[in-house]
């Protein structure tokens, strides 16, 4: 797809608005910003501008608890090149209704509109992704492809298509202004960027999350993956074992060694995680987050989550 005009070589000043939602991350409003702060002072001119704002112009309380001042609401926002939208959780909350009807009216003036982590949802219920391809933080992916079927959803760090750009989390924010720096002003100012951060960029197609730790025994690593893919259709400790060519005992041993834990074990415990990210960030049913965390009923969830968590699974939701 043709990349917006953005992504042209010039020496033009570029101007981002970035509309942080409550509950967004420090690290993801770092991540975009730091890296044209850094730009601007390797060229010595002022090539990148940016303002924060806010929906209602008040600061914006991130999941740190500290508070991102705003230069006003998303109405200030006009007259930027490109509009990027960032947030995390409890998008039911924060992304509003009126903030939708906003968005929607307010994106043509942009010759780039974005979303980073949880944006790309606030995206698409604006209708602002349909016949898109997009990406979406890896926990988010199947249902924002079940929820908006008009859009072609894909797994990668980020993803430009025409005058869209969607940002699956923090470290592909950095990868993704390190490419607009590199395509406005040339590789060897994006290489002195991600040098000053000690970072490398890495292309918006690759995935997501990186692949296992290299000191990994690579049958520790490959009974990881395999759990990780099974996460709503678990398979027994055993099995798993078959699998990467090892014996039941002798995985559990390299389990205890590397991990401190057992294969069984590990495998629920990423099973409980997931159901607690589908608790707090979904408003699926609990039989539904039993579904797809491979839990056979919702009681029999409720039972290992207590005794995981302390708590029901439905405290999340109080």
């Amino acid at each position: 797809m043709t990349e917006s005009a953005i992504f042209h070589p010039s020496d033009d000043p570029l101007t981002i608005a970035l509309l942080v939602l409550p509950q967004a991350s420090i690290l993801e409003v770092a991540s975009a910003l730091d890296p044209l702060r850094n730009a601007n002072r390797q060229l010595g001119s002022e090539a990148y501008r940016w303002r924060v704002v806010s929906p209602d112009g008040a600061p914006v309380p991130l999941t740190c608890g500290i508070e991102l001042p705003s230069s006003g609401p998303l109405a200030h926002a006009s007259g930027a090149d490109a509009l990027i939208v960032i947030a995390g959780y409890r998008l039911a909350e924060v992304a509003t209704r009126p903030l939708i009807r906003d968005l929607r009216r307010i994106a043509p003036r942009f010759q780039l509109v974005g979303g980073i982590d949880a944006a790309p949802w606030v995206l698409a219920r604006a209708g602002l992704l349909d016949g898109h391809r997009a990406t979406v933080h890896w926990e988010d992916l199947e249902d924002l492809a079940a929820a908006h079927p008009h859009i072609d959803v894909v797994p990668d760090r980020f993803v430009i298509d025409r005058n869209r750009v969607t940002i699956s989390g923090a470290a592909p924010a950095q990868d993704f202004m390190l490419h607009l720096i590199r395509s406005r002003h040339g590789a060897a100012l994006a290489r002195q960027v991600a040098a000053s951060f000690l970072a490398t960029h890495r292309p918006g197609h690759e995935p997501q999350i990186a692949p296992q730790d290299p000191a990994l025994d690579p049958r520790v690593a490959a009974a990881l993956s395999r759990m990780e893919a099974r996460i709503d259709a678990p398979e027994p400790a055993a099995a798993t074992a078959r699998a990467v060519g090892l014996s039941p005992r002798r995985l559990e041993s390299l389990f205890r060694q590397a991990l401190n834990t057992t294969p069984a074990a590990h495998a629920l415990d990423l099973r409980l995680q997931a159901a607690r990210r589908m608790l707090t960030d979904t408003r699926h049913p609990i039989a539904e987050v039993a579904l797809r965390t491979g839990f056979s009923s919702p009681s029999t969830l409720s039972r290992a989550f207590r005794a995981r968590f302390g708590q029901p699974p439905g405290s999340l939701r109080r």
